[in-house]
């Protein structure tokens, strides 16, 4: 199967029976925000994208709940989105996509399918005091009651999926007790695939981005009753009052490292470069337009960062852009090229 059939499938397989085709597949409800991203003194060194050589840069961001609900659900355990785009001086611009998971579900756009129709959410069954009860003395974690009206789980298939597929096991145990954020500007976001940043004296290195939260993060408390709506409200009040920040750390790869393979994390000790700190300050009026019509994608890029040979990153590029034609969405700039 070539790799714009399978995008086609990979959106139809997220789409959700409590979701809207009208929105997007995942990350359907969401919040849009404005500010600008400032360069660290050190960050022309390592990469010569524009907005690492620029005084400031305009950017929009998007905020979101990784799921396909279309109802609201904030308070729900869910993966959140961060996607980033940095309006270039030359007029262009580039997007940097990030979650709240630092590893993804699967290395290849065929198992990526495979996870997608698989996890696509069930009938709740639900497990009696007693099967959890078994399950812990096998070591094996319970299944978390339901949330008030709650009906289909969005882990079980996944949790099936993953006790088949070992190198979806850290991911989605990470996704099931993940939690809620007390707002979107208090969790910290990742880009998930490698990338190649070429330096002014020429030298490539093989990276991955994550933007840190310089508020710290903090989450609800998972034994209170979660609140459905207050993300989206929590972000206009606290910019009405300050602004909310993030740095930009890049992770630079070594040998042995997998720069192709989204599923494997890398040690810890990895060298880490502050690229810069993102100011958000502003949420746009039209949130229509600026919001829900809005596309990004993950190749949007520009010169100084390139693709790494990772096959999913490659098929996300397809999947974004179908997603966005068949919301009847406003075409993201990549779709022009």
């Amino acid at each position: 199967m070539q790799d714009s059939e399978i995008s086609e499938e990979l959106v139809f397989a997220l789409q959700r029976p409590d979701g809207d085709k009208a929105l997007r597949p995942v990350h359907t409800i969401g919040i849009s925000a404005t500010g600008f991203f400032e360069p660290s003194p050190i960050a022309k060194n390592f990469c010569i994208a524009k907005h690492f050589d620029t005084e400031k840069t305009d950017v929009i961001v998007r905020f979101s709940n990784g799921s396909g609900c279309a109802v609201v659900h904030d308070g729900w355990s869910d993966v959140r989105g961060m996607a980033v785009r940095f309006h270039l001086p030359d007029g262009t611009d580039t997007d940097l996509i990030s979650m709240t998971l630092p590893e993804f579900f699967a290395p290849t756009p065929e198992t990526f399918l495979e996870f997608a129709e698989m996890a696509a959410p069930k009938p709740y069954k639900g497990q009696t005091p007693w099967q959890k009860i078994a399950g812990l003395l096998k070591l094996i974690l319970p299944e978390r009651d339901p949330y008030p009206g709650e009906t289909i789980s969005p882990d079980e298939g996944a949790l099936q999926f993953a006790d088949e597929h070992e190198y979806a096991q850290l991911s989605v145990l990470q996704a099931s007790q993940i939690g809620a954020p007390v707002s979107y500007v208090r969790a910290a976001y990742h880009a998930v695939h490698t990338f190649i940043v070429t330096a002014p004296d020429g030298t490539r290195r093989w990276v991955r981005f994550s933007w840190q939260p310089i508020a710290g993060v903090l989450n609800t408390d998972p034994n209170a009753t979660p609140d459905d709506d207050y993300l989206r409200q929590e972000l206009r009040d606290r910019l009405a009052n300050e602004t909310a920040r993030f740095s930009l750390m890049m992770t630079i790869g070594e040998v042995g490292d997998d720069f192709n393979d989204s599923t494997r994390s890398w040690p810890p000790h990895r060298k880490r470069i502050m690229m810069g700190t993102l100011t958000v300050d502003a949420i746009p009026e039209d949130q229509i337009a600026d919001n829900e019509k809005l596309s990004f994608n993950p190749g949007l890029l520009t010169d100084g960062i390139a693709f790494s040979d990772d096959p999913v990153l490659h098929v996300r590029l397809k999947t974004y852009e179908f997603s966005s034609k068949l919301r009847e969405a406003t075409p993201c700039p990549f779709s022009k090229r």
